[in-house]
């Protein structure tokens, strides 16, 4: 076997270092997960095998890896249309309407368990900005900035790199860099909201901490007290959503199919979530004796003491393992 250049070893080496930053930028600039470690994966298969033409002279292997994530990314955006939430796609449902068919996975802005795309035990300031800018309305609102805006706005407000440095990875001027950041933070200021959830601190764990219990005795009026009165409730794949505690108390009350559902704490997007369990035998699914199959992940949204949101995700069932939760409850 050839032994790898200095050069070469050096970047094999320092590729895992920079993984979970690589791919929480890949998530933020595609939406979805599995889409950003793809894109990884082809950034750590592109740079190893340029390896001989690296220049640590001229860029530092992270500047060199994003670079390269960056040019990836751009391709696989390529043709595809925008990933969006429910809210972006329609006015909200009233309960009891028909839910429609499900739309395609790629339609969707998918979850991502925090662990992915923040580094473990870094500065507290750096990982409160990574959690900000992964909740699902920040990369919902960057899907509607072209490719390079992305970029630049990920770069300069989420990873403060310098508009020298982000001139230097894209190839372009400074002025030029500054404009996209000016044309993106506009686009982004009338997309996301104004009052972002605050830090999960004590109050907030003790109102997530009720609310599974609820949910888990199916008590409609104990969760409906525990949300915001223009709380919104959505379950993707599907379109269909519902705006106020008045609909979404409707619509529980109208369906006992979540009875006897577990849930299991995780995180998402920066947000406390769960994974959903349903009896097993429910809905046609193979039974067993005290088992539960999951169902859903729940992203759960808390806002000044009250919940002000429930993404329901029931397309990411399978997925739950990749929230580090099981894929069966005995």
């Amino acid at each position: 076997m050839t032994r790898p250049s200095p050069a070469g070893a050096e970047i094999h080496y320092t590729f895992e270092a920079h993984r979970v930053e690589l791919t929480g930028y890949c998530y933020r600039m595609l939406g979805a997960a599995a889409d950003a470690e793809d894109a990884v994966q082809e950034t750590m298969v592109r740079a190893w095998r340029a390896r001989e033409r690296y220049d640590g002279e001229r860029a530092s292997v992270r500047t060199w890896l994003f670079a390269i994530a960056t040019n990836v990314c751009s391709d696989m955006l390529r043709g595809r249309a925008r990933r969006a939430v429910a809210m972006d796609l329609g006015p909200a449902a009233r309960p009891g309407s028909p839910i429609g068919e499900p739309l395609p996975p790629e339609a969707w802005i998918q979850p991502v368990h925090d662990d992915r795309v923040i580094a473990a035990g870094g500065d507290p300031a750096e990982v409160t900005v990574a959690r900000e800018t992964i909740r699902l309305a920040f990369v919902a609102a960057l899907q509607h900035l072209p490719p390079r805006q992305r970029a630049v706005l990920i770069l300069r407000d989420v990873l403060a790199w310098t508009s020298a440095e982000v001139a230097a990875l894209l190839g372009v001027t400074v002025a030029s860099v500054n404009s996209a950041l000016q044309r993106a933070r506009a686009t982004m200021g009338d997309r996301v909201p104004a009052d972002p959830p605050a830090p999960l601190e004590a109050a907030h764990r003790d109102l997530i901490d009720r609310y599974a219990a609820a949910f888990e005795r199916y008590d409609v009026e104990a969760l409906v007290t525990l949300l915001r009165e223009d709380a919104t409730m959505s379950m993707p794949p599907f379109r269909w959503w519902l705006r106020g505690r008045t609909h979404i108390r409707e619509a529980l009350l109208h369906s006992d199919f979540c009875k006897g559902s577990r849930l299991l704490p995780t995180t998402a997007n920066g947000h406390p979530a769960f994974g959903h369990y349903l009896p097993a035998g429910r809905d046609g699914a193979p039974a067993g004796p005290g088992r539960h199959r999951p169902w859903a992940l729940i992203v759960a949204e808390p806002r000044d003491g009250r919940l002000a949101a429930l993404h329901s995700y029931l397309d990411a069932a399978p997925d739950l393992p990749r929230f580090g939760l099981p894929a069966f409850l005995p």
